[in-house]
């Protein structure tokens, strides 16, 4: 007799266990509070979102622009206007949430996880434009370098484009598993703007939109630097530079035309 309630009981907490567990995940899974109306659901145990457009504008995967950093609170109210613009013209906005990663290659594991799950299960264009606002910038390229023949385009909100400008050695490598001193040592392994070679080649259209006074996430040393040097190496990009402008919610960063043109532009042509 007490066997049969040592039992019960022991079931009882394995089952109590097992919903507990499908409860969190289904939760955690729903809990993303986005700008528009969308789909949450999980990725290899990290929250991811899509936004899907009004309506499909042809026939095929459905476009899509792929937002980072999403963070909590991110993407935030400031992008509502861009991504209004982006549905009405049939393109869907995506992403994932793998935290802090300043580029690192486990988060770009997690990225790569989640092209795969938006374009071989969930119908989605095969090459989406990425968007990525401050440090946005830098899990975006950290990809984009390892995948360029997955990307339609990069457009950047004040970007960050090299990990020893922001958030500098010391304070990345831990994302890393690496000691400062030994990222230093490897930065030109991981520092998307040293790697944009391959982007290059594929011919991958940049653009940015980057204020001349950003204390945080300097210009010369991001955008700046990233445009000096995807020129060299014979790729485009486009740069604007708002005058007095430093890293801020000045609704000219998140209301610019020449960003969501470019977006529209080269999501549709995938």
């Amino acid at each position: 007799m007490k066997l049969s309630k040592r039992i019960t009981v022991a079931l009882v907490v394995v089952l109590f266990t097992h919903v507990a567990k499908a409860q969190t995940t289904a939760t955690s899974s729903q809990e993303k509070v986005l700008p528009l109306p969308g789909d949450v659901f999980l990725v290899e145990k990290c929250t991811a979102f899509v936004i899907s457009p009004d309506k499909k504008t042809s026939d095929g995967p459905t476009p899509w622009v792929w937002y980072a950093p999403t963070l909590p609170g991110l993407p935030g109210t400031e992008e509502r206007w861009m991504f209004e613009r982006f549905r009405k013209a049939g393109i869907a906005i995506a992403g994932i949430d793998v935290g802090e990663s300043y580029g690192s290659p486990d988060g770009c594991k997690l990225f790569t996880a989640f092209h795969r799950e938006m374009t071989e299960q969930r119908g989605f264009a095969p090459k989406p434009v990425l968007l990525g606002r401050s440090r946005g910038g830098l899990m975006t390229l950290a990809w984009a370098v390892e995948n360029a023949d997955k990307v339609g385009g990069f457009a950047g909100v004040y970007p960050v484009c090299n990990i020893a400008s922001y958030p500098g050695v010391a304070q990345a490598s831990g994302a890393f598993h690496l000691k400062p001193e030994e990222l230093t040592a490897q930065l030109e392994k991981h520092n998307p703007i040293d790697r944009l070679t391959d982007v290059a080649k594929a011919k991958v259209p940049l653009f940015a939109i980057h204020g001349d006074v950003d204390t945080i996430v300097p210009l010369e040393a991001n955008s700046g630097e990233l445009k000096k040097r995807y020129q060299a190496l014979g790729g485009e990009m486009e740069l604007i530079v708002p005058a007095g402008q430093g890293h801020n919610m000045w609704d000219g960063f998140f209301q610019c035309q020449e960003l969501v043109d470019f977006v529209i532009t080269h999501a549709k042509s995938m």
